[in-house]
């Protein structure tokens, strides 16, 4: 058996990010028997719909069962509860994990659920979409993507490493650091930016009717890029920002600041601050293409909508 492959993959929450998971550990062969369970019924029955589970299990306690790897799948608010129903059931040497967005949060609320004999290892591939449930995944959403690892200190390095290597096989790249450092770097990252897309996207539909029916009619690129991100799955980012208060605010104190600079240069006239600005920010987005992690390809390369015309 290959340091990747598992003899049995839980996955608990059948959205995009879980339903990927199962769909990217079965046509890669990464696992034996890929279980996924849901606390909706209705969505259990679209995975059995679907296809992309060997069994489909009907509470996260029977998918957790005999399974060598756990992960939970779900808001970040709920992984406690989550946890709370896997631990009594987690075999020897067992791993749970989870792919939320805060680490800090995950940590607490799940690490007092794992029993001595079983790891806690949480994580978080940092890939998406703004489309949700379990139509909306895909085996190759993690090909050449992010996935951090933030081991709790005392972890097991021999199971820290084959949940990499289970990362690594639905190729992802893989990284380790700590919760606070991950927590700090997601916050502008991603939790921060998507801020701002609700807020702008907000402030157009609290504008007068005519107004923003043709903001939406007239959308150019920069506008109609936040309101694909605005579209993203609410309880998630709820749970994000509650649980990632610290960082985000921390953050938000620094764009603040950088923003009345902004601000400053246009009410003087001050050509030569902004266009420095300008410059500065336009060589991020080149680092970001030549890294991998974009493509200058219209509309960003991006996957179509589920069941839009490729």
């Amino acid at each position: 058996m290959s340091a990747a492959r598992i003899s049995r993959l839980a996955v608990i929450g059948a959205g995009l990010i879980g339903s990927s998971i199962a769909r990217a550990a079965r046509e890669k062969g990464l696992a034996d028997t890929v279980v996924v369970s849901d606390a909706d019924p209705g969505v259990r029955a679209r995975v059995r719909l679907l296809g992309f589970a060997d069994v489909v299990a009907e509470t996260a306690a029977e998918a957790a069962r005999d399974a060598d790897l756990v992960i939970a799948c779900v808001p970040v608010c709920a992984s406690g509860a989550v946890a709370a129903e896997v631990g009594p059931e987690l075999k020897p040497g067992a791993i749970l994990s989870d792919v939320g967005s805060v680490k800090g949060a995950v940590l607490e609320a799940m690490a007092p659920f794992v029993p001595p004999h079983a790891h806690l290892i949480p994580a978080h591939p940092v890939a998406g979409t703004e489309f949700s449930g379990p139509e909306a995944g895909f085996a190759a959403l993690f090909e050449n993507r992010w996935c951090i690892l933030t081991p709790p200190e005392g972890a097991d390095p021999e199971a820290v490493e084959r949940l990499a290597a289970l990362w690594r096989g639905m190729g992802a790249n893989v990284e380790a650091m700590t919760a606070r450092h991950h927590d700090l770097v997601l916050a502008i990252t991603s939790h921060v930016p998507h801020l701002i897309a609700y807020n702008i996207v907000g402030t157009a539909a609290h504008l007068e009717e005519t107004l923003t029916s043709e903001v939406i009619k007239f959308s150019a690129g920069g506008f109609r890029d936040f309101t694909r991100i605005a579209a993203s799955d609410p309880t998630m980012w709820r749970d994000v920002f509650l649980t990632n208060r610290e960082a985000v605010l921390e953050m938000l104190g620094r764009f603040t600041e950088d923003l009345s600079a902004l601000q400053r240069a246009i009410r003087y006239g001050d050509g030569e601050a902004l266009f420095a600005h300008f410059t500065r920010t336009r060589a991020i987005r080149r680092s970001i293409i030549e890294m991998g992690q974009e493509t200058a390809a219209p509309d960003f390369g991006r996957r179509p909508a589920p069941g839009a015309a490729e």
